[in-house]
């Protein structure tokens, strides 16, 4: 803390983050901060998407209003299960099928992994009611979340990140009746976090 206090008075920086600090973890910092007059965290890199909810939506609740704590969110498509890439199982050539991934296909054939197979199938056909995709909406959905300041995207080509950002277009489609469609969705499926 007190080398990024000092980075940011020598204005090398503006402001410091955490990555997958708890939020017991966040309100240290923001204690030793306090306690010794130095700069605290103005923002938190958490995985967050359809499936991984619960340390944005609930842990850091209260550290929004308290703290001005801001997020720049992972893994918005899950790995890839919320493009719909892995609805039939793995794909050749995707990230779950090359060498040092194997994890990553354990992870989604797992019992966890195909109920969120099978919540984007469904998450799917909501897509295409609004007439986008699932990557779309999965991405304009971390971006109806107003405690997410950026989410990040993981593209492995130009033409894939152009797609990705095309999902901000999407954001106005998720209204309050399509956004309680997806929570009930979700609701519905207890496994997932």
């Amino acid at each position: 803390m007190r080398a990024m206090h000092t980075l940011i008075q020598q204005g090398k920086v503006l402001y410091w983050g955490t990555s997958e600090w708890s939020a017991e973890q966040l309100l240290e910092a923001y204690a030793l901060a306090a306690q010794h007059h130095l700069t605290p965290p103005t923002m938190e890199q958490p995985e967050y998407n359809l499936f991984v909810r619960r340390k944005v939506e609930q842990e850091f609740a209260p550290l929004y209003e308290q703290h001005g704590l801001g997020l720049t969110c992972w893994s918005p498509l899950c790995s890839g299960v919320l493009t719909g890439k892995y609805n039939d199982g793995i794909p050749s050539g995707s990230r779950a099928s090359l060498d040092g991934y194997g994890w990553l296909a354990k992870d989604i054939l797992s019992e966890q992994g195909q109920a969120r197979v099978e919540v984007t199938r469904q998450l799917t056909q909501i897509a295409l009611d609004l007439g986008v995709s699932v990557t779309h909406l999965a991405l304009a959905w971390t971006r109806c979340n107003s405690r997410v300041s950026t989410t990040i995207l993981g593209a492995s080509s130009v033409a894939q990140l152009r797609d990705n950002l095309a999902a901000v277009d999407v954001v106005g489609k998720l209204t309050p009746e399509v956004q309680q469609k997806i929570a009930a969705l979700l609701q519905a499926n207890p496994g997932l976090e």
